[in-house]
């Protein structure tokens, strides 16, 4: 087997993959305002396969507090508006033809506590992930110096590089996730 390498620059760039994904979660978060990308995270049952559902309809913001769906094929529409009710959005689809309309509703305290709660689990997962990178990272360093490929010295000087990347990229996430809280929770 192939001895592992170790780039501290891949292990930087993987935790800022987890960042990013966060940010597009929360950017998907609802804040009483109609955005398109409130839909990105809904998966729609289409021709016996989960789709996004920007690949069976196109969103619009014809409103700054409605959003305005168009099916493409008349077929979906019921599986887009069930698609829609199971989310944790808590929308109410209308529908018209092809035409889904959702209102968004003017979010109350409770609802807004919700919505951070969801942000919370969201910041988590993404504070997971960049664990889960330092732990490779770390795996990485720790079979290279018992293989003698690095000595002991440099797998310490290069694990604390690698728990600096995680600090910075757990930071960087709290900062997120501080913003993304805040503009929920203004009225």
């Amino acid at each position: 087997m192939a001895t592992p390498e170790f780039d501290l620059g891949d292990i930087k760039r993987r935790m800022q993959g987890a960042v990013s994904s966060l940010s597009k979660d929360l950017g998907s978060l609802r804040t009483g305002r109609a955005t398109p990308s409130l839909l990105d995270p809904i998966q729609v049952e289409a021709y016996g396969a989960s789709m996004p559902m920007a690949q069976v309809a196109t969103v619009s913001v014809p409103e700054p507090r409605l959003l305005s769906i168009s099916v493409w094929d008349r077929s979906m529409v019921t599986n887009v508006e069930k698609a829609i009710r199971e989310s944790d959005l808590g929308l109410n689809p209308m529908t018209e033809g092809q035409t889904i309309r959702l209102r968004i509703p003017e979010m109350n305290e409770q609802r807004r506590k919700e919505m951070v709660k969801v942000a919370h689990k969201y910041t988590e997962e993404a504070r997971v992930a960049v664990r889960h990178v330092r732990r490779d990272g770390l795996d990485i360093l720790k079979k290279l110096e018992k293989d003698g490929a690095i000595s002991q010295d440099d797998e310490k000087r290069q694990a604390a590089d690698v728990q600096k990347a995680t600090d910075d990229a757990i930071a960087e996430i709290d900062g997120v996730l501080a913003s993304k809280e805040k503009e929920i929770m203004q009225v």
